[in-house]
């Protein structure tokens, strides 16, 4: 190997050394931690959408979340249980639905704020499921 081709080498693998470090250093270990317990509590890991810790930032975890003031949370239901399609918002089913989805976020913030180092959960709407989806919130 000339000594160009070596030097050009070591130069392009120290580039992909940093990348990769700044890379790693960017990666939020303890909102996957936390995600851990999350995916490990029977009731938020058997509930059809997936909260999960965004970042923890000085105490304050972000946690997605499909409510939001921009999506009714009857477009939700509908989506994660097609049978409740169509449905009126005082129907049995889906009021049974809302507090289902009540039940489980307010898992999620127990579970989340039960961590020593988090004060408190700022949710933010999850527009990556929602666009998955094919919908705009």
């Amino acid at each position: 190997m000339d000594r160009f081709t070596r030097n050009y080498l070591i130069v392009l693998g120290g580039i992909v050394v940093l990348v990769l470090g700044a890379w790693v250093a960017s990666w939020d270990w303890r909102a996957g931690e936390i995600n851990g317990l999350l995916e490990e509590d029977p009731l938020v890991a058997s509930y059809p959408y997936s909260f999960r810790v965004l970042a923890v930032d000085n105490g304050v975890a972000r946690v997605s979340s499909p409510r939001s003031y921009e999506v009714p949370v009857m477009r939700f239901l509908a989506l994660i249980r097609p049978e409740l399609n169509g449905k009126p918002q005082d129907a049995p089913e889906m009021m049974a639905a809302q507090a289902e989805l009540v039940k489980v976020q307010k898992r999620v913030e127990q579970i989340v704020r039960g961590q020593p180092d988090v004060r408190s959960v700022h949710w933010v709407l999850d527009r990556q499921w929602y666009s998955d989806r094919g919908i705009a919130p």
